[in-house]
Order: C-alpha cells, then structure tokens, then sequence
C-alpha cells in the first residue's frame, strides 16, 4: 500500500496553528516542492492560494482536505524567506499567516475575496488565450470587474487559480489591490543646440551675426554656452536665471530651431553629493571610514557608520555597492521612505545603469512581478523600502540601512509589527551577509550595541569639502513676549533672518512637526473643544477647506461659529500648524514665494515630486513643512532653516521624546549650508535651556547620549530592559476593560512586577475603539524573552475564550519605538 503524501501550507490569514496539513492527490506529487503556492481550501467554501511549507508522508489526527491545484512551476519563496518568516513570527509574537500576508505581494495571493480588473491597455484581441482564459477575459471587457466567485461560475470550475494566474502573467487582468500609481522618475526641462549645430558647432558664427541686434537673444545663447562648458547638461531654469531674461527669448530661439527644449529624467538629490558620486575623488576622511567599514566586516557582522550630515555617506555606499556588485553579489539598500527612494534612484541608476531596481509599496503590478522575479535571478542592487527584505535574494552580501534610526522603519499596523534595521540583521545572517547602519543621529540601541562592541563603530566627523556645520541661534520666546518683539508667531529675530536670505537670494526651510491650520478650535467663554466623533482627540481646523478635520480616522465636519455647549460666539483657534504658518508669512513677506510640505500637500508621489522640484529650481523661496523636511533632501541654496515649535518635540509624554527630538532637530538643521557656505539655525522655544535643545545647539551628541543612557538605565527602558507593549481594543469601554484586567492578571500571576498596567492610554478611543494598554519590562535575557512571548500567546487564547471577551482585539508590540 502506498503512503499519502501531505503537505503543511500556510495561509494568509492571522491563525493560531502555524500552517494546516493538506493530502496531496497523487498527480500532483511530484510538482510539490517547499516554497510553492497551492490552491486549498479553507472552512466550509473559502479558496485561498496557500504557500507550502513542508512535504511530508506524516499523517495528522485530524481529516485533511485534499490540495485542490499547484499554482507555480518554480518556488515563489526561498528557503531562506521561510526561514526569515518564521523568526519574524516567533520573535514579533504574531503568526506565520500574518507574516505572509505582509510579505507577499499582492499578485501572488488569491482567495474568494479577491476583485478582478480588466486591463485596458491589453485590447480585445484574444486570439491566443485558451478557451478558459477567453471566457474570463471576454466577461472582464463586458464588466470592468468581476470577483473569483464570478469566474467560478461563469467557468463552472472549483479550480479557476491557475486560470487567473495565467491572465495576470499576460497582462489581461490586475488585482484590485495592485493598481496603484506607477513610479514616475523625475523629469526637468532642459536645454541643448538643435541640429545641426549639435554635431557642427562652428556654424553658430552667422547665428551670433544675426542676433547683433537682438541682444536678449544673443545673451540666453552665450549663457547656454557658458554653462554647457561646465556641465553636460544645462537645465532650462537655470539658463534663464544666468541670462537674467524671460523665457519668450527662448522660446523664440526654440522656434528658430537654434536651440531645443527638451524633458531629462534626473535625481533629486542635489549638491556636492550628486557630483562626487559620478567623478569626484573620496575625501581623507571617506578613504579612511571606508577602510574602517572593510576591515570592521573581518571581524563583524554589522557596522554603524555614525556621519554628520553632508559628510558624503552615500558615497561611501556606493563605492561598496560597486565592490559587492563587480563580484557578482547583491545588495539591498533600504531607505524609509519613499520620498528618499525617488531622490536617489536617479543617481544610482547614472553609475550602475540597469543594475539597480526599486521596489516599494507604490509602484504597479508587473513591476513588483518582474522586481521579485530579478531578485531570484540575481539582480545586482535593490533599492526599496521595508518591504524589499521580503524578496527572494540569491547571492545576498550587503544590507544598507540608511537612517537606520528612522521610525519609518517600524511597521505599526497590521502585524507583524517588525523593525526594519533588526529584521535586516537577522536576514543578513542567513545569508552571511554583512549590515551598514548609517546616519548621522544614531538610535540609541544601535549606538549602545556599538559602544558595547557587538557592532563595528564607524565615524565621519567632517562635512564633504571641510564646510562648517550650520550655525544654531535659539530663541527665547518668553523674552520675545515680555519685550512684545512677536509678530504673530514669528519672533523679531526669525523674520529678520528670513528677510535677509531673500534679500541674498538664497531659499528657506520652515519646520513645524504639526499639519493644518490650527489644532484647536475652542470656546473662550466655556471651555468648549471642537472633538472627533469616533476619537478623543480634537479635531484641526484646515483653513483651504474650511474643515475640522480629525488627523486619526479621517473624519470632517464644519467649523462652528457659535458654541454648541453655552451658545457664545466667542470661538477661537488656538495653537498653530503648516497651513497657518504659510498663510501668516504671506502678511509678513508678501513678495516671497512659499511652498508647504506635508500630507496636505505632498500625500502622493506626484505632488511631491512637483513640490521638490519646484524648491530644487528655485521657483519656491520659502519651504513650510512637517518632518517630511528632515528627511535628508539636499538643497544647495538653503540659508536659513527655521524651527517654530522645537518644545512640542521635547515634550511627549514618551521616553523616547528626548531622543526623537534631538534626531529630528539635528536633521533639520543640517539642511542648512549643504554646499557654498555655512547655513543659520534658528530655534524658537520657550524653554531653549531644556537639556536636549542645549545638546542640539552645541552638536554635542556624546553628552546627549551619556545622559539619555543613564536616565534608561535607571528606569529600566531600552538598551538595558526589553519591551513588550500590549494593546486590547473593543466598542465598548466595559468590555476592554474586563479584558485587560484579566490578561494583566494572568501576565502578573508569573511575570510579577514586569507587567505595568492596564493603563488607559493618551488617547482613549481611536476609529470608535476604546483601548487599555499593558507594558512588560524585561532583563535582557533570551530564555526570559521566549517565555513571555509564550506566556503572552496563551493568555490571549484564555482571554479571548472568557463569554462576552471574545471580540477584543490584541495588539502586542515587540520592542516599541
């Protein structure tokens, strides 16, 4: 008698068992292989494409469903991405299906759920389609859209996957989750001779005869000149500043078939670090930080490179890059977001050509496909968010993670809760791999980890071409108040400084870490605070829209002009956000052209793109955004940078406030003087003595560090003690309540003292959902750790199984940032 064959699949859903055993029917044996996606299905009806984890002929003791049909030819997932979900499970106490629910991308899951899309761009022509993909496709161009369920019927099939895979590969069909916006590389009008003067320079001669007389002409044309001996390329802005005309001269001279007007894709990332990258010689301190990092990779697995801003980080990146690459490795080059990913994918892509790839959550179906099929392959760089670390590498040697202490690296919802630079580590490690952390405000774990020495130390001191760091100049608002030099909310010294780097033509950055117009709308006569309707959180008043606006779950509403709580008139916005900034600089510095940066304005990559390119060609004098402007874009002409609120930042109520203060304020004002000559700080605060805004004025990380590591060690918080942060979440405030009483009590019946709380948190209610939250602290130890985690995993099965709990959400969150 032959001995069944079963295989254990996981799927992509947050289940307790980490994958279910399926029989494998005998045709299909030999096709199974770990890595590969099945069609099983799941409850009474659900279909879902399954990944296979194990072949196995070991029988469970419960009746198995039969796989209903192999979905690939190869493994879409390696061993080593298996290897790296189940420690992303064990470790970020979630499970494998939420892990692999994160890490594949949407094309290659499938379930009953899913919508079909037709693809317009495909035609109607469907010669070459099998019949059942015929039928599919012909039912698409009707309806736009169908579901699975729709196929299924309308090919009166149970198994339609391989069907639909088919389409997908062809072009016919997308998933509706996968049609997002396409990565568009940023293009700039630029300038070059017509033919035939291009290739025969010398007939410009009779040209300059003929535009004697047309001097504006004759001035663009030498202009043009002028700067194309310098550069290869002459960007239309910048010709029309040196030449001092308007651009009807030019195009004049376009019409006249002398010159020719023409878009050119190009990096964002401007200054000295874009042309070094292409000819420029290492400085003396690159050659010898680079020496460091390879000879820091004999002895360990990762190094931090700790540089100020502007000291060329990534030109040390990229010669490793290159090294790795000319041997056949590849190297995965995380950054945190996406506005940093479009800014240096133009500059790799000049060095390396077609050997790099960007892979995010934004860019469309067939990219991802052909992303994730050339990181099988080998392709030589990947350059991408968090997400790129679930790609299926094959000769992975470098991980780069550049600002490694950027929050973005966090995921926050849904599970698994991962940090990136720590999953790199560790996927790393599977590979034999090696790790470059880099920023110039190190985590205060990673810096720690390097001060402990279990990772290689590596500093840049120095900014690229011997520049001095930016000038930093606090200012007291309280003595601005008691002397009545305010202006709004602008002190006398800011406005100054502002005016006078428009007088000089240089360009400005505004920072304030809060969007919209006014955060508050209150009533002086009661009390009375405009609140969100799910959320107990204010709502903000958004002055373009004329909205209250709550930034949690979305919701809007109007402004009232009365007081719906006394019925007085006496309403009035309090506080102060992006939108106000912009519209009061509008009264102070009318002739200045202003741009804002935040969600508002710069949610979608488009309108992003349009904003940096407009400040990067100086059509933009003064920038206002939120952080989104401390995230390392270079700009060669800023002067003056300007922090409006620098207490907001130091007064959280979170332990790491400190240390995310001085991270952003530091980057902030490092895009001050990034190439000709040192740039200006200016720092209102009405406490500028507060101990991190001193460290962040004297550049004085080592103090700033010192003290921050003494105050964790003493109250137990990271580096010295491990986090586990614990929320429930349910409708009704009772009920979480009850919950977490209950969860609490059983963490504290073998934890004791470990476990903090419940405690109702900062914010009670979020998207209608009241919460409670449990802290452990933990001594850093591993066996304790996985004790925990196992602890927290059966306790939320006991609590979940009490009556009138089972509904009450979990959240656990594996060392918090």
């Amino acid at each position: 008698m032959l001995m069944s064959t079963y295989a254990d699949v996981i799927l992509p859903l947050p289940l307790p068992r980490r994958a279910y055993t399926y029989e494998v029917p005998a045709a299909l044996v030999e096709r199974l292989i770990p890595g590969i996606r099945v069609e099983v299905q799941f409850g009474q009806s659900k279909l879902y494409s399954g990944l296979v984890e194990r072949v196995h002929t070991e029988r469970p003791d419960y009746r198995t469903k039969h796989v209903i049909a192999v979905l690939d030819d190869v493994a879409v997932a390696s061993p080593q991405q298996l290897q790296l979900w189940d420690w992303m499970a064990d470790y970020y106490c979630c499970t494998l299906g939420e892990v692999m629910q994160a890490a594949l991308p949407g094309h290659l899951k499938l379930s009953s759920e899913t919508r079909l899309v037709y693809n317009p761009d495909y035609g109607d022509n469907f010669s070459g389609l099998s019949d059942d993909e015929y039928l599919i496709a012909e039912a698409l161009l009707l309806q736009h859209e169908i579901s699975i369920d729709d196929a299924r019927k309308i090919l009166n099939k149970k198994t339609v996957f391989p069907t639909i895979q088919a389409l997908m590969g062809r072009g016919v069909l997308s998933l509706r989750e996968d049609l997002q916006e396409k990565f568009k590389p940023k293009k700039v009008a630029a300038v070059r001779l017509a033919e035939p003067y291009r290739s025969q320079p010398e007939l410009l001669k009779p040209v300059f005869e003929d535009l004697q007389k047309k001097e504006r002409q004759a001035e663009i044309l030498m202009a043009y000149l002028a700067l194309g001996k310098q550069r290869d390329h002459v960007l239309k802005q910048e010709l029309l500043q040196k030449a001092d005309v308007s651009p009807s001269s030019l195009q004049t001279l376009a019409k006249k078939g002398i010159l020719e007007i023409y878009e050119r894709e190009m990096s964002r990332l401007s200054g000295y670090e874009d042309e070094i990258s292409e000819a420029g010689e290492l400085s003396a301190a690159q050659q010898q930080a680079l020496q460091e990092i390879r000879s820091s990779f004999g002895e360990k697995e990762v190094a931090l490179l700790h540089g100020v801003t502007g000291s060329g980080k990534t030109r040390l990146y990229l010669e490793l890059i290159r090294e790795i690459t000319s041997r056949g490795g590849q190297v995965l080059y995380l950054l945190p977001e996406i506005a940093l990913t479009t800014q240096l994918v133009g500059r790799l892509q000049r060095i390396l050509g077609n050997d790099i790839a960007v892979y995010h959550s934004k860019i469309n179906y067939n990219e991802r496909v052909e992303i994730w099929r050339s990181a099988a392959a080998g392709k030589a760089v990947i350059m991408a968010a968090r997400s790129g670390l679930f790609l299926p590498f094959q000769q992975l040697e470098l991980i780069i993670v550049d600002e490694e202490h950027d929050a973005s690296f966090k995921q926050f919802d849904p599970a698994p809760r991962y940090h990136a630079r720590d999953t790199a580590i560790y996927l790393a490690r599977l590979y034999g791999a090696k790790v470059l952390l880099g920023t110039a405000t190190p985590s205060l774990e990673s810096y720690y980890n390097a001060q402990s020495g279990k990772y290689a130390l590596v500093t840049l001191d120095e900014r690229f071409g011997g520049l001095q760091l930016p000038e930093i100049q606090p200012i007291d608002l309280r003595e601005q108040m008691k002397k009545r030099q305010m202006q709004s909310i602008f002190s006398t010294p800011l406005l100054e400084a502002l005016q006078a780097a428009l007088d000089y033509g240089e360009q400005v950055i505004l920072f304030q870490n809060r969007r919209g117009y006014s955060p508050i709308l209150e009533c002086q006569t009661c009390g009375w605070t405009a609140m969100c309707r799910h959320c107990d959180v204010s709502l903000t008043y958004h002055k373009h829209s004329n909205r209250l606006q709550c930034h949690y779950c979305g919701y809007q509403t109007a402004p009232v002009s009365t007081c719906p709580a006394c019925g007085s008139g006496k309403i009035s916005l309090l506080s102060f956000g992006t939108e106000k900034i912009e519209d009061e600089l509008k009264i102070f510095l009318p002739k200045a052209r202003i741009g804002r940066m935040d969600l508002d304005t710069a949610g979608t990559k488009t309108s992003l793109s349009n904003l940096l390119n407009d400040f990067e060609e100086k059509r933009i004098d003064i920038l206002v955004g939120t952080q989104m402007v401390t995230k390392g874009l270079d700009f060669e002409n800023v002067g003056i940078v300007g922090v409006l609120g620098a207490d907001q930042l130091v007064r959280f109520p979170d332990f790491r406030s400190g240390e995310r203060a001085y991270q952003l304020l530091t980057q902030v004002a490092g895009r001050a003087g990034r190439k000709h000559k040192r740039g200006k700080v200016l720092m209102q605060a009405y406490d500028p003595a507060h101990p991190v805004l001193q460290e962040v004025l004297r550049g004085d990380f080592k103090s700033f560090m010192l003290r921050e590591l003494n105050e964790r060690r003493e109250f137990h918080y990271p580096p010295f003690f491990r986090l586990i942060h614990i929320t429930l979440r349910h409708r009704d405030a009772k009920t979480v309540h009850e919950a977490a009483a209950v969860f609490a009590k059983m963490l504290k019946a073998q934890l004791g003292e470990r476990v903090l709380g419940p405690v109702i948190p900062h914010i009670p209610r979020v998207r209608g959902l009241y919460a409670e939250e449990i802290m452990l602290k933990l001594e850093k130890s591993a066996t304790l750790l996985s004790e925990a985690k196992s602890l927290i995993r059966h306790s939320t099965q006991l609590m979940l199984g009490r009556q009138g709990l089972g509904r009450v959400l979990v959240a656990v969150d594996v060392d918090p940032v």
